[in-house]
């Protein structure tokens, strides 16, 4: 009997020692992404800076000069652009598309000049 409680406690430890080992690699792992990220932010930004705004202008332009639904307008966006979100504003005829606390832009629709990015002096995201 003792040698069978002795087993399983070699058992409990190493089971312990697995489960620390794999917190240790996953949190090292997790170090290691937001390293590179933070080492690729100003990249990353204005990317999402470009992605943005075209996005804005496409759905915009899909939105106000087409006529279609901005469901329906995220069908004309390239591959890669997932993770920009549209709203619009009817009231100003805006559609703003953002990733949520990295990037925003916005594009209004101006009678004669179709849709135009605005800039922040424009009350542009």
């Amino acid at each position: 009997m003792a040698t069978i409680n002795r087993n399983n406690e070699t058992a409990s430890k190493q089971r312990i020692g697995k489960g620390r080992m794999v917190l240790y690699i996953s949190g090292l792992f997790m170090l290691i992404l937001v390293a590179i990220f933070a080492y690729n932010y100003s990249f990353i930004k204005g990317q999402l800076g470009i992605g943005t705004a075209y996005g804005a202008r496409v759905a915009c332009s899909c939105h106000y000069i087409g006529g279609r639904d901005l469901t329906d307008c995220e069908k004309d966006f390239e591959p890669g652009m997932e993770f920009i979100g549209l709203s619009q504003d009817d009231e100003k005829r805006r559609v703003t598309a953002s990733v949520p606390l990295l990037a925003s832009a916005t594009a209004e629709f101006r009678e004669g000049w179709g849709c135009v990015l605005l800039t922040e002096a424009d009350g542009g995201q």
